[in-house]
């Protein structure tokens, strides 16, 4: 037999019933959509607005001549705000927090800490900064490596610590901050410092510096031998750390990405390692010179200053050329050598010369003229020339032309 239809409440008289027994129900909160993007997809997007910005550039170059007419003139510029709108939402896909690579710090410091008998404890401030994915990605290893060296190298034993005065816990700090177009990152320990001396005698005995100098050396010039491959500050190899690579291979990783690396100590106080990254890989403001006919892109990053000498005042030594810049002689390289690009060397009157820091030695680079800094969008170097290791980037410029950037660290 059919049983009766029970009776279907009205929505306006349900909606009641479920607020006063559950009000999220009525109002629920979901999160934003999301959807997944497959990386070269995402990386064929940019470029395709790289393209965008660069066509949208040459075009007002072009038509310049048709610039007093109002309308094209507002044409023009609406158009460019379009393409800038375009170009911050782009590069808003490219970034993820650092959170992404600092997350699991903590629990590394922990493990290296148990091995070795201590105590540590590890924060973190400013991981909610955003940079370039690509960068981000290359940042985690160096990370892992100062956290594990700062347990490792850095934090005493509890019984060490509180023969010092300290707490038996040792504290690792990670800090980000943004500066202009960076993110400055420190890594700080509270440890026992670097001992300077024992680096000096490192330094000596693999050849490194002449043992009747090493004494007038200020103390940032002696740890910066950390950085030199197969140096280790370890008084015996462990698997934690210890074997003379790791701090190289951090400096060179960092200064790929277009940023630096500085390290500062102090005896029983501890020590701070500090990375200088961009937050864009795909936009980078440049440097453009010329050499021979040609025009290369000096990242900004690493140009320290711009000047001219005489000619004369750049002398030659065995093959070597050097230039007196604040009465201290710096090697002397000529770009067009080094890009092999064929050029008339004899120099009269001013030479210009850019000076910048290759792998922690100061350098002056000889170059024709300079012409001016620019913001560029970078593309990624053809198949073709991908292994020719100094060409970091290509970019197109407004009048058309093909622009390499150079990777500085692998000038010499």
């Amino acid at each position: 037999m059919r049983q009766p239809e029970k009776p279907v409440a009205a929505v306006g008289a349900v909606a009641p019933t479920l607020a006063a027994t559950n009000p999220v129900v009525s109002n629920p909160v979901l999160p934003n959509p999301t959807v997944r993007v497959r990386t070269d997809t995402l990386d064929r997007f940019i470029s395709a607005v790289g393209e965008v910005i660069l066509s949208s550039s040459q075009l007002r170059t072009g038509v310049a001549r048709y610039a007093h007419d109002p309308d094209v003139a507002d044409g023009f510029d609406r158009v460019d705000r379009r393409v800038a709108e375009l170009q911050r939402r782009v590069m808003e896909l490219r970034t993820a927090p650092l959170v992404r690579v600092t997350d699991n710090l903590p629990r590394t410091a922990r493990q290296v800490a148990e091995k070795l008998g201590k105590r540590v404890e590890i924060e973190i401030i400013g991981a909610e900064l955003e940079l370039d994915r690509s960068i981000l990605d290359r940042l985690s290893e160096p990370l892992i490596h100062l956290v594990r060296n700062a347990v490792d190298h850095g934090l005493e034993t509890p019984a060490e610590r509180l023969a010092a005065g300290k707490p038996e816990v040792g504290k690792i700090r990670i800090e980000a901050k943004r500066q202009k177009d960076l993110i400055v990152i420190d890594v700080k320990d509270d440890g026992g410092g670097i001992d300077l001396s024992s680096v000096a005698a490192r330094a000596v005995d693999a050849g490194l510096i002449h043992p009747d100098l090493i004494s007038d050396l200020p103390a940032e010039e002696v740890v910066a031998f950390i950085f030199h491959p197969g140096l280790s500050t370890a008084q015996a190899v462990s698997d934690v750390s210890g074997r003379g690579v790791g701090m190289d291979a951090v400096k060179a990783t960092i200064e790929s990405l277009g940023g630096g690396v500085e390290l500062r100590t102090e005896e029983g106080r501890g020590t701070t390692t500090t990375f200088f990254v961009p937050i864009a890989a795909a936009v980078q403001r440049v440097l453009l010179v010329r050499i021979a006919g040609e025009r290369v892109a000096l990242p900004i990053a690493k140009v320290e200053r711009i000047l001219e000498v005489p000619a004369d005042a750049i002398e030659e030594a065995a093959g070597d050329s050097f230039a007196l810049v604040d009465d201290v002689p710096i090697p002397v390289f000529r770009l067009s050598r080094l890009l092999r690009i064929e050029a008339d060397e004899s120099s009269k009157g001013l030479v210009p010369l850019v000076i910048s820091e290759v792998r922690g030695e100061q350098v002056a680079l000889l170059v024709d003229h300079f012409e001016g800094q620019q913001e560029i969008y970078v593309k990624p170097v053809p198949d073709l020339l991908a292994k020719v290791r100094i060409l970091s980037g290509l970019t197109v410029l407004e009048d058309g032309s093909p622009v390499f950037l150079i990777d500085l660290n692998h000038l010499v």
